[in-house]
């Protein structure tokens, strides 16, 4: 039966949660059992001390308070803490890493009452700081950000990074709470027990920061108590714990890592840890039931654009997202320091209040984003395409969130010129194409841009749009339809004796090698392969079997680009497929002569066909 919670009911509801973290990763005969057990005093006085308000019948509530274990690993608490809430059961906890299980081995989506995937280190306090974000600046709502951090994943930059922006973004409705445990996987932290230090960097990223025993009730609940006293400023409590803490066969000793104990050893550990009432149960404090205000949808204009027009399509990105925002209000667009050459900015001038700067900090930006997509929010995340890079992993994870982020990377590819090869994105399409289900938009002009953002805003999931920085001409017209999976025949005969497939800046080329061709009297098939993933497979198809030869054209490296794509549609297809791509070391030079210098320019793809035909 639920009780009032008090010291002694929490002392006791945290030995029940040392009970089942060693019950279920000795059935599981795999887990993190000295991980969770450190962090017990710590999550059991926030989750029923009245601090944590969440309504469990009701995890979608917008004003619950959101606690995201950063810390993955420690997944067993995590479930133990919604056994002891009553949420799940101890059949159900048994089945933990089992396959089929809502409970994994570090938490997914699968289980209802995690925030965002974890595990892979150092990425939960950017997502708690995007959704601390929105409580403060898009909703407008009371809800606190509690992310529960390990001390060995504070090696990693993207912590830092997240420190830094919730600090100039006054998030006062954003808790860190480090476990200080002193040992990682294999051995000591870069600091150890040394707290002073981690209060002394925090301090030092304008945070609030307390150091408490993460194993006393009474330190832990005085730290608790000051929570929002600086409306302002974040907060990071930093507790000394031991690991393995409640079973001294692994308390506090090395090499322990990952490692439940034997059936045996257990029996011992549950034995130190004292008896307990396995139907004890402790209620949740209620959250302030206050919903953000309702949002007024407003349709958007129509493109407006001349044939002939030269418009880059990062330019087409930013109007579009500009001129889409009145219909999505959910609508947020995050940029890395370098909204003037993205063209988001157009976006930032009209609706400032929606826009966030994350400066020089991409990984937190995912983060970020998908702290915001995981609240509602539709974010836009634009940066160079190289840049993103950085971030694949929070990319990566996003997805095993079930995120809804759209990513936009301009200046992809050697046409970007002189600025040379740290510039030049030429790794994009491979990274977004491994990503499950992810949709990858390459456009080739202004209109086709603006209609593949909107397509991209409807689209639930990862999107990735690349864009071009080279001026473009307008080849399309306000009723052409783009749609994700689609494809453009854009030259076609009835002599076709090629078919050449290219998106983007090198669809221009194409083009112009099909007038180069055909002024030698020898047709050819161009088709815009706007969408990359999922690709036009019927299309590609239909002009294989009608012109047998294929020649695709992209400024992307081979690996995981264009031409893979279409060969992996064409599987099975007798058709001749021949790919030009980025070969060769990239240079500092015009877009000109690096298009020529990687054999993807005009001249080069009308060679290729003639020498291929002939």
């Amino acid at each position: 039966m639920a009780v009032i919670p008090d010291k002694h009911n929490i002392q006791e509801i945290a030995r029940l949660i040392r009970h089942f973290i060693i019950l279920s990763t000795t059935e599981a005969g795999s887990g993190h059992p000295t991980s969770s057990l450190s962090a017990v005093d710590l999550m059991a006085a926030l989750f029923f001390g009245g601090h944590f308000r969440f309504d469990p019948q009701n995890p979608s509530q917008p004003n619950n308070d959101r606690l995201i274990f950063s810390k993955g690993h420690a997944s067993p608490l995590m479930y133990s803490l919604w056994l002891a809430a009553g949420q799940i059961t101890e059949d159900e906890l048994m089945t933990m890493r089992k396959f089929n299980s809502r409970l994994e081995g570090h938490p997914t989506p699968a289980f209802p009452f995690t925030e965002a995937a974890t595990g892979s280190l150092g990425q939960g306090l950017p997502i708690g700081f995007g959704m601390a974000l929105n409580a403060k600046y898009i909703d407008n709502l009371p809800y606190r950000t509690y992310v529960l951090l390990g001390d060995s994943e504070m090696a990693e930059g993207a912590q830092w990074e997240a420190l830094q922006l919730a600090s100039y973004y006054k998030l006062g409705n954003l808790t860190a709470i480090l476990d200080v445990n002193r040992l990682g996987q294999r051995g000591q932290t870069m600091l150890g027990h040394d707290i002073s230090a981690y209060q002394k960097r925090a301090e030092a990223f304008g945070w609030n920061a307390a150091v408490i025993d993460g194993h006393s009730i009474d330190e832990i609940t005085e730290a608790y108590s000051h929570i929002g006293d600086a409306p302002d400023t974040p907060l990071m409590i930093i507790a000394k714990t031991l690991k393995g803490k409640g079973a001294s066969i692994f308390e506090n000793r090395n090499d322990w890592h990952g490692k439940p104990l034997k059936k045996d050893d257990a029996g011992l550990a549950l034995k130190e840890i004292g008896s307990v009432d396995k139907a004890f149960r402790l209620n949740i404090a209620e959250p302030k039931h206050i919903k953000p205000a309702a949002q007024t949808r407003i349709p958007f204009d129509n493109i407006n654009y001349n044939p002939g027009q030269n418009i880059a399509t990062r330019f087409a990105y930013g109007s579009a997202l500009s001129r889409i925002a009145s219909s999505y209000p959910e609508l947020i667009v995050l940029d890395a320091e370098v909204s003037n050459s993205t063209y988001s900015e157009i976006f930032k001038q009209k609706y400032p209040d929606k826009f966030f700067e994350m400066f020089v900090a991409e990984q937190n930006m995912v983060g970020a984003a998908l702290g915001l997509s995981k609240r509602g929010k539709i974010p836009f995340v634009s940066s160079f395409a190289a840049f993103l890079t950085r971030a694949f992993d929070q990319i990566r994870m996003a997805r095993y969130s079930d995120a809804n982020i759209k990513f936009c990377g301009s200046h992809a590819g050697v046409s970007i010129g002189e600025d040379g090869a740290s510039q030049m994105g030429l790794e994009d399409i491979a990274m977004f194409r491994t990503l499950l289900d992810s949709v990858v938009l390459y456009p080739s002009d202004a209109v086709s841009a603006e209609r593949l953002v909107e397509a991209a805003a409807k689209h639930n999931g990862i999107v990735y749009i690349r864009t071009t920085r080279k001026d473009t001409p307008v080849i399309y017209t306000a009723d052409d339809e783009f749609s994700i999976g689609g494809s453009m025949v854009v030259r076609q005969g009835d002599r076709d004796s090629a078919t050449v497939v290219a998106a983007g800046i090198t669809l221009h080329e194409a083009l112009a090698a099909y007038d180069l061709l055909k002024s030698e009297g020898i047709e050819i098939r161009v088709i815009d392969l706007y969408s990359i993933k999922p690709v036009d497979q019927d299309t590609l198809r239909s002009a294989a079997e009608e012109t047998g030869l294929i020649v695709t054209v992209e400024d992307h490296y081979a690996e995981g680009g264009i031409g893979e794509a279409v060969r992996s549609s064409l599987a099975g297809y007798c058709a001749q497929v021949q790919s030009l791509a980025v070969t060769r070391m990239p240079k500092s030079g015009s877009p000109a002569k690096l298009l020529e210098y990687e054999g993807i320019s005009a001249a080069a793809i009308a060679n290729r066909v003639k020498s291929l035909i002939r």
